[in-house]
């Protein structure tokens, strides 16, 4: 029993971590240190090339529920962060050195994984495999990818922010489509033209994201000349006073049920998920950074006290449209044999990531062992991503960090929203114990 997993980072060490468990003899092959991607620097694996933060830890954020999900099942990630820990108040962060170099001793000390030194060029299709490549795939590897898994190959990545629907205020938005034609499938949200000048203004003035050098090769500095079709709103903004609102904020065929006139401009919502627990702002491709982006799209009407699970991001990403091509265990629907995992998959972060390499490669090793396929509950954070990255009815499908949004509500009303995602991430601890002992 065999099994190859392509790529070294924190999801491809995950899966080649849990299929040696499970008794499959495994090749892990990574292309450091003969050959680094733009981004990387050190030569061990797992590099964390960002942030050493692995998020929240408490039980009750989206974070510290998956992270425990991620312990219970025999996390690699988990192991060494403890090991290699630094202070950092309630989130869980590590020495990044240290904590490469202990996923790196693992690895290589694991009698049934074969760590493998080269770039690889080319998905086996004849094979057990685990493709991990990672955001920055790039050259013969993702025209292989592109080959296997057709038009459904993005290599940039161009998102709207995402909030929860519960927190819009409901008595300033409504529902309605242009013109009445159709369902009414978006969310408005109305502004006068004293709202809007005072959203322009700040707008503008905001301040953009630094671009990495390799995103440089793609995008211009006034602009993403890759992306005229959806330019950062900032930039859109910046033609003029009026121009969004002969864009994505146009208000025409629309009428505020309030006030029974036309708004001056309006920004609609789209539903992100078939629950229509989240909804993205339309057009809003943006490279504001973080905390610019929660201080200005907060002045919008309606969004005052939104919650963002993600924001807007415009940079360079290798990703597959997965809704199309992988099931809710991360396997190619067209094929027995093929899994993806990481954020070439769509989910974004490093425990994202490292979550869904644990559970390709418990995946696939079932399925070597002639095994049942299992899916994880969709209570659990991780069974929730890896059911977002696979529903089929997710249109313009973008990366997706682990959220409260995306997980089934409680029976119970509680108003309380601490306690609220302290039960919901209990529920889904509890239905993890219960499939773990099931397996």
């Amino acid at each position: 029993m065999r099994a190859k997993v392509i790529g070294g980072g924190l999801a491809g060490c995950e899966a080649a971590w849990q299929l040696a468990n499970a008794g499959i003899d495994t090749e892990l092959v990574e292309m450091k240190p003969l050959k680094f991607s733009p981004a990387h620097k050190y030569k061990g694996l797992a590099e964390l090339v960002c942030s050493n933060s692995l998020k929240a830890e408490r039980i009750g954020s989206a974070a510290g529920m998956l992270k425990e999900e991620m312990r219970r099942l025999g996390s690699l990630t988990m192991k060494c962060a403890e090991k290699s820990r630094v202070s950092a108040g309630g989130a869980l962060a590590v020495d990044r050195e240290l904590f490469s170099d202990l996923v790196t001793e693992e690895i290589k000390n694991n009698p049934r994984i074969t760590l493998i030194s080269e770039e690889a060029t080319t998905i086996p299709t004849d094979e057990n495999v685990v493709v991990a490549t990672g955001p920055l795939t790039r050259g013969k590897l993702a025209e292989s990818i592109k080959e296997l898994c057709g038009d459904y190959l993005s290599f940039h990545d161009a998102a709207a922010p995402i909030v929860t629907f519960e927190s819009l205020n409901k008595e300033l938005v409504f529902f309605a489509s242009r013109y009445d034609r159709g369902e009414a499938d978006y969310i408005n949200c109305p502004m006068n033209k004293e709202e809007y000048l005072r959203f322009y203004d700040a707008l503008v003035n905001a301040e953009s994201a630094p671009l990495h050098d390799f995103d440089k090769e793609h995008f211009s500095k006034d602009g993403f000349k890759v992306y005229e079709g959806c330019m950062p709103i900032e930039v859109l903004a910046k033609r003029g006073e009026d121009t969004m609102r002969f864009g994505p904020l146009k208000p025409v065929g629309l009428i505020d049920p309030r006030t029974g006139r036309r708004p001056y401009a309006v920004v609609q919502l789209r539903a992100e998920n078939s629950k229509g627990t989240l909804y993205n702002l339309v057009g809003f491709q943006t490279n504001l950074k973080f905390g610019e982006q929660k201080r200005v799209f907060s002045l919008i009407t309606g969004l005052e006290n939104a919650e963002f699970v993600r924001y807007g991001v415009m940079h360079r990403n290798t990703f597959i449209d997965s809704p199309k091509l992988l099931d809710e265990n991360f396997r190619l629907k067209k094929s027995e044999s093929i899994y993806f995992a990481g954020q070439i998959t769509g989910v974004e972060g490093y425990i994202e990531s490292a979550a869904s390499g644990i559970f390709a490669g418990l995946s696939l090793a079932r399925k070597i062992r002639g095994e049942d396929i299992v899916k994880l509950p969709g209570t659990t954070m991780l069974g929730a991503l890896s059911k977002y990255i696979s529903d089929e009815t997710v249109t313009n499908f973008q990366p997706m960090g682990c959220n409260m949004g995306i997980l089934p509500e409680l029976q119970e009303k509680i108003r309380d929203k601490k306690l609220r995602y302290e039960k919901i991430a209990q529920r889904g601890l509890c239905d993890l114990d219960e499939f773990i002992k099931n397996l």
